[in-house]
């Protein structure tokens, strides 16, 4: 059951960026405290005004989101950081100056005026710039912040697509401003830098396109990134990014061992990486993926919500490459899998 009342049913506008009077609308929708979808590099949000606790309290109805979960607020550059955060450490801006805009977010002390329905009621606040030039000219025509999660139903995948967005909230929010398809497919980095000032070192804790390498050539100082940890971010909950239908990852040499004895009769619908898989009439859909990182990255979440739509009994998702850069891709799908 969701923790929310149901809402009335909208009408659901998809808007056109391109068109000046379109943008002027997704302006004006969020000036007014409603929820506009917006595009990212990294996947589509569900925006409203940060500095709006009803408009932010709409968020969560519309998602189904849990309220204690902390958002993530999206800022035209960093020069607004300090109107959002406080004991800002010299890290912050040595990172934001390397990877913002960009995929990257700083969790950090909230500043006083931020309203606990962001946070989750939180001392911290996570930031970030992003560089999709849609949100980017949204956020400078508002001169504020967006708080803005993924534009899905909770725990769901989310959508890299105005169509997905629109097959998940279509009634539930006011608007989906179409940006064409995300270029990362992957949510953000969260480096967690709230003790920092009291010597602790920046910390992963979410896993995303920006590495820890990366992080730690732009410090000069090691990241930590442990492999589990108790801080409260948006995502980091055992059974999030997952379609309707069941997904389980086998390794190549299982898959292949499993399609070769496949039943017709099966359901099945594949995402793979591999090549000559044997072939077997109880795959009803398939979906091939890029073998480079940063390709099945951004084609993972699309591959996935169309294999959802195919009326099979499971998913089988060939497992893709372990290592560092990789960390990302398996923290998603172990959530989409359940762990």
């Amino acid at each position: 059951m969701s923790p929310h009342p149901e809402i009335h049913r909208l009408d659901t506008r998809r808007l056109d960026p391109a068109r000046p009077e379109d943008l002027d609308t997704a302006v004006e929708l969020l000036r007014a405290g409603r929820l506009v979808a917006v595009p990212t590099e990294t996947v589509y949000g569900l925006a409203a005004d940060a500095r709006n606790p009803e408009a932010v309290r709409g968020i969560f109805a519309a998602k189904g989101r849990p309220s204690n979960h902390p958002l993530i607020v999206h800022l035209p550059d960093a020069s607004h950081l300090p109107h959002w955060a406080v004991d800002i450490p010299d890290a912050a801006w040595r990172l934001a100056d390397a990877f913002w805009p960009g995929p990257l977010t700083l969790l950090l002390p909230k500043a006083a005026a931020v309203p606990g329905e962001v946070t989750g009621g939180r001392p911290s606040i996570g930031l970030r710039v992003p560089a999709h030039p849609v949100m980017h000219a949204l956020l400078l025509r508002l001169e504020g912040g967006l708080a803005a999660p993924s534009a899905n139903p909770y725990q769901r995948l989310s959508p890299t697509t105005a169509d997905q967005v629109l097959a998940g909230l279509d009634g539930r929010i006011d608007a989906v401003l179409d940006g064409g398809p995300c270029d990362v497919g992957l949510e953000s980095t969260i480096v967690d830098l709230t003790g920092h000032a009291a010597g602790d070192p920046p910390r992963i804790v979410r896993a995303g396109p920006i590495t820890r390498a990366q992080l730690e050539a732009a410090l000069g100082t090691p990241v930590d990134f442990p492999e589990q940890h108790m801080v409260a971010v948006p995502g980091n909950v055992a059974v999030h990014y997952r379609p309707g239908t069941p997904l389980r990852m086998l390794d190549a040499g299982t898959l292949r061992t499993r399609l070769g004895t496949l039943p017709d009769d099966a359901r099945i619908a594949l995402a793979h990486t591999s090549d000559d898989l044997p072939t077997s009439r109880g795959v009803i859909a398939t979906q091939r993926l890029p073998a480079d990182k940063p390709g099945f990255a951004r084609a993972l979440y699309a591959a996935l919500h169309a294999l959802d739509q195919a009326g099979a009994d499971a998913i089988w998702l060939e497992r893709p490459p372990e290592g560092e850069n990789w960390r990302d891709v398996h923290d998603r799908l172990s959530r989409a899998t359940g762990g």
